[in-house]
Parts: C-alpha cells; structure tokens; sequence
C-alpha cells in the first residue's frame, strides 16, 4: 500500500484532464452500491458493469455541463479520491438535461433512468425544508490508498465549499451502509430520514452550515 504524507495533499476542483480517472474511481467505489445494483439491473455481470461505466460516465458530463462542483484529492497531481456535489437549486438537480436522460436511456435503459430519476425526486422532496442546500451525490477514495483518512480529508475540503456559499443551508447525502452513516455522522452529519428505493432501504443524513 502506498503511504501518503498528508502534507502534500491538496483539495481542489477537478479538470477535464482529470475525468477518466475520477470515473474510474467512482467505478470501483460504486460497483457494489445496493442502489445501483437495484436499479441497474441486468442479465449478467458485464451487462450490469457496462451500464455503470456508461452512468458514471453522463453523471461526471452532466456535472460538468451543469457546471456543479467536482471536488478531487490530489498528490501533486494524482488524483486520489473524488466527490460530486449537486447544488439544489439549479436546473441539473431539478429534472436533469433533456440530453443527459436521452443518453441515459440509450446507454442504461428508459427504467432505469426513470427510476433514477424518481429517486433524486424523493430525496428532494425529503430536503424541501433545508431550502439551498448541496447533495453529495457521489464519494470515492482510490482502494490502494484506502484506511489512510483521505475520505475525513475530503469531507473537510466538503466543509470548507459550504461555508464558502453563504446561500448554502448545509450537505445533504444518502447511504446505504452502517459504515458510510458512522463515517459521516463522525463528521457532524446527522441522520434525518429513513428513505427506500425498490428493494433498498438507507438513510438521509444532513450537516448544517456552521
């Protein structure tokens, strides 16, 4: 395993250059997502993975396009762990590009992104009370550097994009595991919702601006 010296990482927004390795990152931290796995679902193995990659791939094009924060842990320039935040009130987190669900659908499937879709509308309605707030949408840390606290890390660069937007009432996200809700809650986040989708049941956990 390849030790990090937490003195020359640094937090900062990704660039076009950066998006292969970011999808394959989020590739292999949500390969086995219950979520996802539901929702995707396919014949086999390589038919479920095809439809990740092409997922991960109109999720980071949509982010960009929306011009939504995309937030990379670097060594100089290796990008070790990467997160995707959605700010709420804007036209990508409302209903998505018509184009971004056209491709959707080609690539994964008309259910699926319609249950994708209905997904991100439950947990909006969920957080209508919080007003502006961000969503993370997506969390990953390279698995070769993983128990080295570069997730803590990142949530802290998370906490400094809050308080950076004086409109922002806080983070919003949702998880599946008893691992990711200790993770988060270890960080100020508190629980606020039990939410299921098809056959998978996690929780909504919210941080407030400080």
């Amino acid at each position: 395993m390849h030790i990090l010296e937490k003195q020359d990482l640094s937090v900062r927004y990704l660039s076009p250059e950066d998006m292969s390795v970011a999808a394959s990152l989020l590739y292999q931290a949500y390969h086995d997502d219950d979520v996802l796995r539901s929702v995707l679902a396919a014949n086999d193995n390589s038919s479920y993975e095809a439809k990740l990659r092409a997922f991960i791939r109109e999720e980071l094009s949509s982010f960009g396009q929306g011009q939504q924060p995309m937030i990379g842990l670097f060594n100089e320039q290796h990008l070790y762990a990467v997160a995707c935040v959605l700010e709420s009130e804007t036209q990508l987190q409302a209903s998505r590009y018509w184009h971004w669900r056209l491709r959707l659908m080609l690539s994964a499937g008309y259910l699926q992104t319609q249950q994708l879709i209905e997904k991100e509308n439950t947990i909006r309605a969920a957080l209508d009370e919080y007003g502006h707030y961000y969503f993370l949408a997506f969390i990953a840390v390279d698995p070769h550097v993983q128990g080295q606290g570069l997730g803590h890390y990142l949530l802290t660069g998370l906490d400094d994009l809050i308080s950076s937007n004086a409109d922002i009432s806080g983070m919003a996200v949702f998880v599946t595991q008893t691992s990711q809700k200790d993770f988060f809650l270890s960080h100020d986040y508190e629980a606020i919702k039990a939410l299921s989708f098809e056959k998978v049941t996690g929780e909504l956990l919210f941080k407030k601006r400080q």
